[in-house]
């Protein structure tokens, strides 16, 4: 599984990258042929003033791309989001590949 974790406009510290590869590690566990993984982290920047964290997940399986975006006051909080909605689509997914 490849996975790419870009910081668009701005740079992530350390802390923050550990946290979400950590994280997407445990994607694996939901489906064994998920190729590749791709997390965009955003600043939602409205005239100069930083409102919300935007974070974008792109998982791929063959035949199958998910993708979901969540928004919220922190990068964590906008992350656990949208892991948890990435992980119920992969879940309903290989549920209907096994029927």
């Amino acid at each position: 599984m490849d996975i790419k974790i870009q910081a668009v406009r701005f740079v992530a510290d350390q802390k923050l990258l550990d946290f979400v590869q950590r994280k997407i590690e445990k994607i694996k566990t939901y489906h064994d042929r998920i190729i590749k993984v791709d997390v965009f982290l955003k600043l939602d920047n409205v005239a100069h003033t930083i409102k919300d964290k935007i974070v974008e997940i792109r998982a791929s399986i063959p035949k199958h791309e998910f993708f979901v975006k969540t928004s919220s006051k922190s990068f964590e909080e906008s992350f656990d989001s949208a892991l948890e909605s990435i992980s119920n689509q992969i879940k309903r997914k290989k549920e209907k590949l096994a029927v």
